[in-house]
């Protein structure tokens, strides 16, 4: 077909394309231009999506979160104009003062830019966009991406992103060790799509540190995010993942997140939610090999009217395999936090240790949180334990703090950073407590 004919017609189905119908789908395929294994699969994924309806409140994992308002044919996945347009892209707060050594940024699911170290692609690392490396890296991508660790017909909004998703690959080689960070950055323009999936994989023995953040072209910035994230940690190799989601307060946020670790695998997965408009995130880690060990830390603050909804799985499938659990979230304003966990045990997984444990600070008396752990254990031998709490914060503590020459904006702030203290703990890089510690501090307000 000649060129100018193709483009052409390209045009005529952009123009008519709207929402996440299949005239949409079709455009969007084209643009992309893709090796024909991954435009089979992502035609699967679409046919699925096509075939579900949207999750309701009748179903037992939505029960207590509303999406009645969230409006799909409002978003498309074709781009809405010059990404020039958009101006200055903000600056990633994880890595304020950090030197990484590679980084992939996107703006409405479209790769910007992408870069990394020369002595890191000598090792044979891998950083980029899933478009430029899945023709060349075949091998290496089509039996990892969305078989371990997604499943694209999970519900409607996990076929969406199957169909539509873009993002970035992390590869570290077998027995490579990568001292400084990689960034992973997605932002969001006004009414913009983005379906930023995060493929990360090390091999035996690797070990690295990965930076994921999420922003908003403007504070109050509607949009819609469907993402996936996969985290295959293999044998002996060691993963601190960091995900910042700092979304402007109109984005629809849905994810599904997964890791997947191997034999003697080791895993830090730190979280902070702070932005979006309502958020629905499945947040599972799946201990496959035994001796493999995890440690997620969870950091949430909400305010207004947000919705953030956080459903985690510890899935402990082989033995002498340990997980530890804890998420911390305050609340101001109207806004509503509703965490549903569980600690899972294979029979064939003995000498599991699993925790769980979910705190909740009420800064205002509309806010509520709602926290339902639960244990699943079908092996004997076995230590898990699970908790939650939920406060309000202590007047005289308050007062104590006055009279000590704190105005009660001050002293909130410093009890809030209390309460998060043991997240702060728990994390080794020092520029990630620092922005997560100032962006919390920064929406904390005065109340009577």
């Amino acid at each position: 077909m000649e060129t100018d004919t193709f483009r052409a017609m390209l045009a005529t189905v952009t123009e008519r394309a709207t929402g996440f119908d299949r005239d949409a789908f079709e455009a969007f395929l084209q643009r992309r231009g893709e090796p024909a294994w991954l435009a089979d699969f992502r035609r699967a994924a679409f046919d699925t999506f096509a075939s579900l309806d949207l999750p309701s409140r009748k179903h037992e994992e939505w029960m207590r979160t509303d999406i009645r308002r969230f409006h799909l044919e409002r978003y498309t996945p074709l781009p809405g104009g010059d990404q020039a347009a958009h101006g200055a892209l903000p600056a990633a707060r994880l890595a304020a003062g950090v030197q990484v050594g590679g980084s992939v940024l996107s703006l409405d699911g479209q790769c910007v830019t992408s870069a990394l170290d020369e002595d890191l692609a000598a090792q044979g690392v891998l950083c980029g966009p899933i478009a430029d490396l899945a023709g060349p890296h075949e091998d290496l991508l089509r039996p990892r991406l969305m078989t371990r660790a997604f499943d694209p017909a999970y519900d409607k909004f996990a076929a969406l992103h199957a169909a539509f998703f873009g993002g970035a690959v992390i590869y570290v080689p077998p027995g490579v060790e990568i001292k400084k960070p990689l960034l992973i950055q997605n932002v969001l323009g006004e009414g913009g799509f983005d379906a930023g999936h995060q493929l990360i994989i090390l091999g035996e023995g690797a070990a690295a540190t990965v930076l994921s953040e999420t922003a908003s072209l403007t504070p109050g910035g509607d949009g819609f995010h469907c993402g996936g994230v996969e985290l295959l940690v293999g044998k002996r190799a060691r993963l601190r993942y960091v995900n910042l989601q700092n979304w402007g307060s109109g984005v629809w946020h849905f994810a599904h997140q997964k890791a997947r670790l191997a034999e003697d695998a080791a895993l830090q997965w730190t979280l902070g939610a702070l932005g979006a408009r309502l958020a629905k995130v499945n947040q599972q880690v799946a201990l496959v090999g035994p001796g493999a060990r995890s440690q997620v830390n969870g950091a949430m603050f909400t305010e207004g009217t947000q919705h953030l909804a956080y459903h985690t799985l510890q899935h402990h499938e082989a033995p002498n395999t340990r997980s530890d659990f804890l998420y911390k979230a305050a609340l101001q304003d109207k806004s509503r936090t509703v965490w549903r966990g569980m600690i899972k045990v294979e029979p064939a997984a003995q000498r599991t240790d699993g925790y769980q444990r979910n705190d909740n600070l009420l800064l205002t008396p509309d806010a509520r949180a709602d926290s339902i752990p639960g244990l699943e254990i079908q092996a004997d031998d076995v230590r898990c334990t699970h908790g939650a709490t939920t406060g309000r914060v202590d007047d005289e503590l308050i007062f104590y703090c006055q009279s000590r020459g704190f105005t009660r904006r001050e002293a909130v702030r410093a009890i809030v950073t209390g309460f998060f203290q043991q997240i702060f703990d728990r994390i080794t890089i020092e520029s990630v407590r620092e922005a997560l510690g100032l962006a919390i501090a920064q929406r904390v307000r005065e109340y009577e």
